[in-house]
């Protein structure tokens, strides 16, 4: 009698600690103080589609959803960066019914070579490459190691190394000031980054025009 209540008792802890197990197991997610709804990126990545006009943005979304959405706001306010042409890849921030588009991102805009004269002696070009998948590049700069980009609540997001430092990855989050075809203007709380997109090699002299020389130009 005695083992076989001691069996039971053992088998009722097995079978509550079963039951635990499943529990927690059907609860995937924590609702409670870890997910911070707040924290979480509203914007939207996509493709500007044919149906964008001066005062619309018809994208369509890497979800596969289609949204229009009103570029007034964003125009009146300055943060419609890169212009909006059909075909190129957007970061766009919503208002919260998704009818209003607050900040406008031209991804393809973005992308190349942006430089400015070396700081330091403006003997040379410096500045970063922006490239497609999230890579960053530098130019002509040894001590800073650009790593990577990304476009985040309609900031610029870039992470980098400092050459014989700790080696430990850097992030800053700049504010776009401006952003066309020939011009990136971001900034943080302390300093401001003014860009030219770089030339290739063959266009530099392009202006210059070279006389043909003639026998006068050798006469003593």
């Amino acid at each position: 009698m005695k083992k076989l209540v001691i069996s039971l008792m053992v088998a009722f802890a097995v079978f509550m600690m079963a039951g635990c197990g499943n529990k927690n197991q059907q609860v995937p997610f924590d609702y409670g103080d870890s997910l911070d709804i707040a924290n979480i990126d509203p914007t939207i990545y996509g493709v500007c589609g044919e149906g964008t006009s001066m005062n619309v943005l018809q994208i369509i979304t890497d979800t596969g959803d289609t949204l229009t959405l009103s570029t007034t706001q964003a125009q009146e306010k300055g943060l419609l960066f890169g212009g909006m042409q059909t075909g190129d890849r957007m970061a766009v921030v919503p208002n919260a019914d998704k009818t209003e588009a607050e900040i406008i991102i031209n991804q393809a805009t973005l992308l190349g070579n942006w430089v400015m004269p070396n700081p330091i002696d403006g003997s040379d070009e410096v500045g970063v490459r922006i490239k497609e998948g999230g890579i960053a590049e530098s130019i002509e700069q040894s001590s800073i190691i650009y790593k990577t980009w990304r476009l985040t609540r309609g900031k610029l997001e870039m992470v980098l190394v400092r050459e014989g430092g700790s080696e430990d990855e850097e992030v800053y989050l700049y504010d776009l000031v401006k952003l066309t075809a020939d011009s990136l203007i971001f900034k943080d709380a302390d300093d401001t980054f003014e860009y030219g997109r770089q030339r290739p090699k063959e266009e530099y002299g392009k202006d210059i025009i070279l006389e043909e020389s003639s026998s006068d130009d050798f006469k003593m």
